[in-house]
């Protein structure tokens, strides 16, 4: 799991520091604002999947694949319902959350969302790719079309739920169902938890 060098209380506290910062970053309206801001949440379920996770998370990046079948299919019979939340653990982890959000703009589903967070993961493991011209070249060479916007919506969305779910460490996976809250962590846990749904 990802929790860079700290633990404990004072992890908890960088958290709650980077979540201010992701915030007050986009506090200022640098961007033109438009209609609501996407979100990624997918399905009609009853059960709620809540995905915590952070590009430059390597654990996160390697569970996308073993996971993402899992998720369709329960997406698919209308098991759950399945919010996506980006977690600021890194300096650029809010960049790279813009651009999610940039991306999901034109195109809200969940099959595109995927290729998005996919296309991310693989930037953020190139250590090189740190500016906004940056990603905007990858989107515009895989095809990704984005529209610049304000998403202090989404993140103000985003922090709540960190902050409910009480979140510290990526990636982490919190279930919903039946009033009961669960947290899972760590790959092995998570996919554990999302099969014992199906």
């Amino acid at each position: 799991m990802w929790t860079r060098d700290l633990q404990g209380k004072k992890r908890i506290w960088e958290v709650l520091v980077v979540i201010a910062v992701f915030g007050l970053f986009f506090a200022g309206g640098l961007y033109a604002q438009g209609p609501a801001s996407p979100f990624p949440t997918y399905g009609v379920g009853a059960i709620q999947v809540r995905l915590y996770t952070d590009y430059f998370c390597p654990p996160c990046r390697a569970m996308e694949p073993p996971v993402e079948p899992v998720l369709r299919d329960l997406l698919k019979r209308k098991v759950i319902t399945l919010t996506m939340v980006d977690v600021p653990l890194h300096r650029y982890s809010p960049l790279y959350a813009q651009y999610f959000l940039y991306a999901l703009k034109g195109k809200n589903d969940l099959e595109h969302t995927l290729k998005v967070r996919n296309i991310l993961f693989e930037a953020a493991a190139n250590t090189h790719i740190t500016t906004k011209e940056q990603l905007e070249e990858i989107f515009k060479s895989k095809g990704i079309p984005f529209a610049v916007f304000n998403p202090k919506a989404a993140f103000n969305r985003y922090n709540g739920l960190i902050t409910e779910d009480g979140i510290n460490s990526t990636p982490t996976c919190v279930i919903v169902r039946g009033g009961k809250k669960e947290a899972f962590v760590g790959i092995q846990d998570i996919l554990k938890a999302l099969k014992h749904l199906q």
